[in-house]
């Protein structure tokens, strides 16, 4: 790639100048050994191209798991003036509100022991996984429809769960403004039967534990005490948002055109949002991010049946509930400072995490005087986090920290890398058994293949974008 020009700020932000078509610098949260790594594709230059975007309001950013994406990077965050500013799917990805839910349990570690194998065993069969992977549901038109409209609500009404988990879900697990009738025939088909199921690449079912507490009053506030048995819930809208997203880069090719819109790289298609094109996305956007959002309920609640049907125990022994859940592929209305005024944006996370401070009415009742959770899953072998949100986050990042570790490797490089390997085995070495769909899902996502998630996390924490709350290791992991 051209050499971007990069000015070091402090120990963890670089800003990139702006000159050009730049509208705004750019900033990016790293440190130096984390830069020479993303100066290694072409994420650097998104972050710059993202910055001629018009209407964009502060800065183009990108988090320390950046790398490169289709047309924003993946990590990147950028927001926009209702009146003047764009909505992209570039800025929001094919994985619409692709995202992460962490559940806690009454369990501890050694409730496990002897029980880890028949466990994953089980949840492989229950929770359907990898490319193409269907489910048992056969929606009606009607059901479909109101999963596009209402999301994990549906989902809850169907028996799929209990209220008190859309209050733990970011937007109560449905984002407004979502319209069917913009929606492609191909992707409502393409939707129709994976409701329920994980599907591939980096999303998985994750059974861990709580290794490490940093923060004794937050990790109350969770439920995550030493020792306490977790899952994380990992995938999005499948087909369906995919489709939607390249429904619309298609059409918004055209518009950015024919609405005078000048753009750096193709991959950046857009449209203003206040436009019939821009209103009619951000519509279709939202029935994906409900898709997704009814889906991750699903699959927590056969997470739950599982458990207590493999462990011989009722739900008030299990005591699996919803700490949080997530999204963090997705483009919001909401109100930030701007200059000292409160000033409605949209808002676009692309491979970044909503990390709303204490205080905010967007963060559920019960954590409200501790700030929002923040999920950061990492590869299948190291480690995760979880973080809480700050007010030097809502500061500097419009709300927003990182998602996860990050890929340093191409997913051939990382089959080329494990050529020859029994990666199975290396992880039961590790003590940590592993399900995947294909034995090229394993392959394809070996640790080495993500930056450590451990310095990623250092670095939104000493940057002030989260603070740490627990640290959790893996104990048994079923990958799409």
């Amino acid at each position: 790639m051209d050499e971007i020009k990069i000015q070091k700020l402090d120990d963890y932000r670089y800003m990139i100048p702006k000159e050009g078509g730049m509208r705004v610098p750019g900033l990016v949260f790293v440190d130096e050994k984390m830069l020479i790594e993303v100066r290694r594709d072409e994420s650097l230059k998104q972050v710059r191209n993202v910055a001629h975007l018009p209407g964009i309001v502060g800065y183009s950013m990108a988090m320390p798991d950046m790398h490169e994406g289709y047309g924003f990077p993946i990590g990147g965050v950028a927001a926009f003036d209702m009146n003047t500013g764009v909505i992209s799917p570039g800025g929001v990805g094919y994985d619409i509100n692709c995202g992460v839910r962490l559940l806690t349990t009454n369990l501890q570690r050694g409730d496990l022991n002897g029980k880890v194998r028949a466990l994953v065993d089980a949840l492989f069969i229950s929770v359907p996984s990898g490319v193409g992977s269907t489910s048992e549901m056969r929606l009606s038109p009607d059901d479909e429809r109101k999963v596009f409209l209402t999301g994990a609500r549906w989902a809850v009404e169907n028996g799929y769960g209990t209220p008190e988990d859309l209050a733990h879900t970011e937007e109560g697990g449905c984002l407004e403004g979502a319209d069917p009738s913009v929606v492609s025939e191909r992707a409502i088909e393409r939707g129709r039967r994976q409701l329920g199921t994980v599907g591939s690449g980096n999303h998985f079912v994750e059974i861990g534990y709580v290794d490490e507490v940093f923060d004794e009053s937050a990790a109350a506030a969770f439920g995550l005490h030493q020792g306490r048995v977790t899952v994380f819930v990992h995938c999005g809208s499948r087909g369906f948002g995919y489709q939607v997203c390249d429904d619309f880069l298609a059409k918004m090719g055209r518009t950015a055109a024919r609405q005078g819109i000048e753009l750096p790289d193709s991959q950046l298609a857009c449209a203003y949002i206040n436009s019939p094109e821009g209103q009619e996305y951000y519509a279709a956007m939202a029935c994906a991010a409900n898709y997704a959002w009814a889906n991750r309920q699903m699959l927590m609640h056969w997470v739950r049946e599982t458990f207590m049907r493999v462990l011989e125990i009722g739900p008030k022994d299990l005591g699996m509930r919803l700490l949080y859940d997530v999204c963090h592929n997705i483009a919001k209305f909401e109100t930030h400072k701007v200059e000292g005024k409160d000033t409605r944006l949209c808002v676009h996370r692309k491979g970044a995490t909503r990390a709303f401070a204490p205080g905010r009415k967007e963060v559920p009742d019960i954590y409200r005087n501790i700030g929002q959770p923040v999920l950061i899953p990492g590869d299948m072998k190291r480690a995760s986090y979880i973080l809480v949100g700050t007010e030097k986050a809502m500061e500097q990042t419009w709300g927003s920290t990182c998602h996860g570790a990050g890929r340093v490797m191409s997913r051939t490089a990382a089959k080329k890398m494990s050529k020859g390997r029994s990666i199975v085995k290396e992880m039961e070495e590790a003590g940590i058994i592993v399900r995947g769909a294909s034995m090229g899902t394993l392959t394809e996502e070996i640790p080495e293949s993500y930056k450590d998630v451990n310095d990623v996390v250092e670095i939104v924490h000493n940057a002030g974008l989260s603070k740490k709350v627990a640290r959790l290791k893996p104990l048994g992991v079923i990958k799409g």
